[in-house]
């Protein structure tokens, strides 16, 4: 055992020993939070503006503060940002993390000398958690790939600004910091592709034992090591390599390919970070769900996601949620982000402790004819019909409406880059549509109506998703692909992808 495997288990029992004290107590975990938060708030121009200084409890904050997205938070964050302190949160944050938004343009986030702990100690915090359940530490022995953005900072008004994956860079433990792939000039780069053949330059011929990122960027990683050594599994190149750390998307739909390639099971974990704070990570590899961290600094609200748009929806704390449900999460964190609205849904499969599965984005949904369908739905739909149809392999997919098709009723149409293609085109489909009609009573109903016809798979070319990821600018780093969104944008510009058999 090494030297890092051994000290680790020590450290491990003392974290997960916290963990389960603050996790049997959530209710009083959270009210404790969220009296911090406002004692601290009401030193803030947004505290003085929303008369944190009478919150005597969460009713008076909820009748003082209406949930606001980025644009609403916004002429408060362009004074942070413009310079001014003690805007949001005391005093100026330490960076600002910078990220692009589907209406917002760029982003900028706080991130304060309050919440870089919850950035940096939740990740350490979920590997501790594995070592201790498993008493498995040997991972931290080998190299470590962190697949992630450049750690280059600029500068905005005396405050550092960078992507979220590049600032915690710059916290890394040094214990770890040696054992950590690819070098800091490589990170640096922004060229996706041209990053990525450096990457596998560094790491082709050492000990891999961990690799952590977004799922559809680590099996482009691997499929370039595959073309590089001839074809061989990621196993045979890294023999050592048993951990696998994963977050941003659904991993289910990437699971059979990532699998293949790897040429068997490794462990994994799976890790919910935003820039907005570090929600939850799995704790357990017995038990589905993330382990909600509910004593980061953040103090969640939750409201039921069919009453989200209405003019006067509920507003829950974690003791009034119920299983099974799906909720818009709502995050008041100690970098000064109040009743914030990340679009985020999730649905909790345990309440002791709190676990929760992220279900999808609150506007990415169709629903051009009234039917409502999520990004759950589709993603559970996807991995239905490959289990039906073993052998399919799924790189990529997106759904979308088409609501004027040249002849027929209306249909939803699902773009899919295959690895491997099924051999029923038509038996697949219909198996996909078979179980989104199981999934959402309101598309049975309008294919059961004949409003709509069945779904409609659309193969594309191998490389569709990179290439256009790369046309939009987001290629690599922490971006995704929407799974389904209600408007024909994105399939608009997969058109030139299609394969001539469709």
């Amino acid at each position: 055992m090494g030297i890092r495997s051994f000290l680790s288990k020590p450290l491990a029992a003392y974290v997960v020993r916290d963990q389960k004290k603050w996790s049997s107590q959530p209710a009083e975990t959270q009210e404790k939070v969220f009296r911090e938060l406002i004692e601290k708030g009401s030193e803030t121009a947004f505290g003085s503006d929303h008369g944190f200084g009478s919150v005597r409890h969460y009713g008076d904050f909820k009748e003082r503060v209406p949930i606001r997205d980025y644009e609403g938070l916004r002429p408060y964050v362009d004074r942070m940002v413009g310079g001014e302190e003690s805007v949001l949160w005391p005093g100026k944050p330490r960076y600002l993390s910078k990220t692009s938004g589907t209406t917002s343009g760029v982003k900028y986030i706080p991130i304060t000398k309050e919440s870089i702990p919850n950035h940096i100690n939740s990740a350490r915090n979920a590997l501790l958690s594995y070592v201790h359940e498993t008493g498995n530490g040997h991972f931290l022995e080998g190299k470590l790939i962190f697949l992630s953005g450049s750690p280059e900072l600029t500068e905005k008004n005396g405050i550092p600004v960078g992507r979220l994956s590049g600032i915690v860079n710059h916290h890394v433990p040094g214990y770890l910091r040696t054992n950590q792939l690819p070098s800091y000039e490589t990170n640096c780069m922004e060229d996706w592709e041209e990053k990525l053949e450096k990457i596998i330059d560094e790491t082709l011929d050492k000990d891999m034992s961990l690799i952590s990122g977004i799922p559809p960027w680590v099996q482009m990683y691997f499929d370039r090591i595959r073309e590089r050594t001839g074809g061989k599994k990621i196993k045979e190149v890294f023999p050592n390599f048993g951990l696998f750390v994963y977050g941003g998307v659904n991993f289910e739909p990437y699971r059979a390919k990532l699998y293949e390639s790897i040429g068997g099971m490794v462990d994994s974990i799976e890790t919910y970070p935003a820039s907005e704070g570090f929600i939850a990570y799995q704790d357990t590899q017995t038990e589905p769900g993330l382990l909600l961290l509910l004593n980061h600094g953040i103090f969640y609200e939750f409201i039921p996601a069919e009453e989200f748009f209405d003019d006067n929806p509920r507003r829950l704390r974690i003791d009034e949620v119920e299983l099974g449900k799906n909720y818009v999460i709502i995050l008041n964190t100690n970098a000064g982000l109040w009743s914030y609205n990340i679009g985020d849904t999730i649905k909790f499969v345990s309440k002791d402790p709190y676990r929760l599965v992220v279900t999808g984005r609150i506007k990415h949904f169709i629903s051009a004819f009234g039917e409502h369908v999520i990004g759950e739905e589709v993603e559970k739909a996807m991995q239905y019909a490959m289990e039906q149809h073993p052998g399919v392999e799924v790189v990529e997919f997106t759904v979308a409406p088409q609501v004027t098709p040249a002849e027929g009723l209306p249909l939803h149409e699902w773009y899919v880059e295959f690895a491997k293609e099924p051999e029923n085109r038509e038996a697949f489909e219909k198996t996909l549509n078979s179980r989104l009609q199981e999934l959402n009573s309101y598309y049975d109903d309008l294919i059961s109506g004949n409003i709509l016809r069945s779904l409609r798979v659309i193969s594309l070319q191998k490389g569709a998703f990179i290439g256009y990821m790369r046309s939009q600018g987001k290629l690599g780093g922490q971006n995704k692909v929407p799974r389904l969104s209600n408007d024909r944008k994105i399939a608009d510009n997969l058109q030139s992808y299609r394969l001539e058999t469709n």
